[in-house]
């Protein structure tokens, strides 16, 4: 079996997404399947094949470039997995390949994300009932529509987004949710918990620091509610906050540090390796998630595995089962993040004793597999083997 995933971002880019096309590709090679990633990030150093496109020159030449590629690793493929509507689903159309299934696994929403770009406020759920969707946005929504009919198959990250498409899309693709991830807990090796199997060092010996240290990991884009947050730490005395990531509007967001004088407060970094990200979770006290929607955030499940506590955004399509551990609340305003934080300060030897409980099991190998039933069912169909069209269900 041949399997190219197509992505727009992957290592050393930061982001969710690259992390899980990374971890996805290594599963499948271990495997023994044959295996190409094309993307428009720099160069990786992985064993497999990963071809890389110049992202220069502008929508059309980038995607022209593309589905050259595609043509040329993915002819031949089996399947091909997509990551991106339209950075690659554009170029994935325009290569026109007969043979490979093509499947798109949706894990934001491109629309809502532009439109978050250019100042709104609302949340994916909000802006889809929304007066603005229903009339201003049906020339998008019909091109999105075509799209999306160009695959054979979609995947969902979340019973969110897959809920919210049927409702909203007509005549999507038969399509199924499989969830991300929960890695494996992950030692510390700086703590005497490490040596215990009951706690596997995760959250035993995690005290709070003076200053209280916040950490954000991610891209720096609208949605994710960054600059509220820096609004909210103007009023949180005796905490730090790390910002780690690239992204359109950071030199919006060191603007707004010195303009709120917070530069004695947060620090940037920029791309860190998988090594150094977990350095950054033992020596912070909170991973802060304040997006207006999060749909699926690996990063915070990533912290979760090291029992690193997480404050995540209620408006989250995370399963009940997967935000286990972590503190859900409301973080759309400068007052609610103030308010949460606040509150895991005030409460955080309980918030920490949540955080190193062994989550659910959900690991790499048990997504890849997952992947492959899906796969093997579109490669060799068999009667009603998956879901029948305009019907989702969950492999988990």
């Amino acid at each position: 079996m041949k399997i190219v995933l197509a992505t727009g971002i992957y290592p050393p880019d930061i982001g969710g997404p690259a992390t899980y096309v990374h971890n996805l590709a290594q599963e499948f090679v271990g495997r023994g399947i044959e295996m190409v990633v094309v993307t428009y990030a720099g160069v990786s150093d992985d064993k497999w094949n990963v071809v890389h496109v110049w992202s220069w020159g502008g929508p059309p030449l980038r995607w022209w470039r593309y589905a050259r590629a595609l043509k040329k690793h993915a002819a031949d493929a089996d399947a091909v997995l997509a990551f991106s509507l339209v950075s690659v689903g554009m170029p994935l159309w325009l290569a026109g390949l007969r043979k490979p299934k093509k499947i798109l696994r949706l894990g934001g929403d491109f629309l809502w994300e532009r439109y978050t770009d250019c100042g709104g406020t609302l949340g994916l759920r909000e802006w889809y009932e929304s007066r603005f969707w229903k009339i201003v946005s049906s020339l998008a929504r019909w091109l999105v529509q075509r799209l999306l009919r160009t695959f054979d198959y979609l995947v969902f990250s979340t019973k969110l987004q897959e809920e919210i498409y049927e409702k909203h899309y007509r005549g999507l693709p038969e399509h199924l949710v499989i969830e991300n991830a929960l890695p494996a807990p992950t030692p510390d090796p700086s703590t005497a918990a490490a040596a215990r199997p009951d706690a596997v060092g995760r959250g035993e010996g995690r005290t709070r620091h003076a200053p209280f240290r916040l950490l954000f990991l991610g891209r720096f884009v609208a949605f994710k509610n960054i600059s509220t947050l820096l609004r909210a730490m103007t009023e949180l005395s005796g905490v730090t906050l790390t910002l780690v990531g690239e992204g359109p509007l950071q030199h919006l967001l060191e603007g707004n540090v010195l303009g709120l004088q917070l530069a004695d407060q947060v620090t940037f970094r920029s791309k860190v390796t998988s090594t150094e990200r977990d350095i950054l979770f033992r020596e912070h006290d909170l991973l802060v998630i304040p997006s207006v929607t999060e749909m699926s955030p690996n990063t915070a499940l990533e912290a979760r595995a090291a029992g690193l506590p997480v404050l995540l955004t209620e408006e989250t399509g995370l399963s009940e089962q997967l935000q286990q551990g972590m503190v859900v609340r409301k973080l759309r305003t400068q007052e609610q993040i103030r308010d949460a934080v606040q509150e895991v300060m005030v409460t955080y030897e309980h918030v920490v004793a949540e955080a190193a409980k062994l989550p659910t099991e959900r690991l790499w190998g048990k997504v890849c597999e997952e992947y492959v039933m899906l796969f093997s069912a579109l490669i060799n169909p068999l009667p009603n083997p998956l879901p029948s069209k305009g019907e989702g269900r969950s492999l988990q």
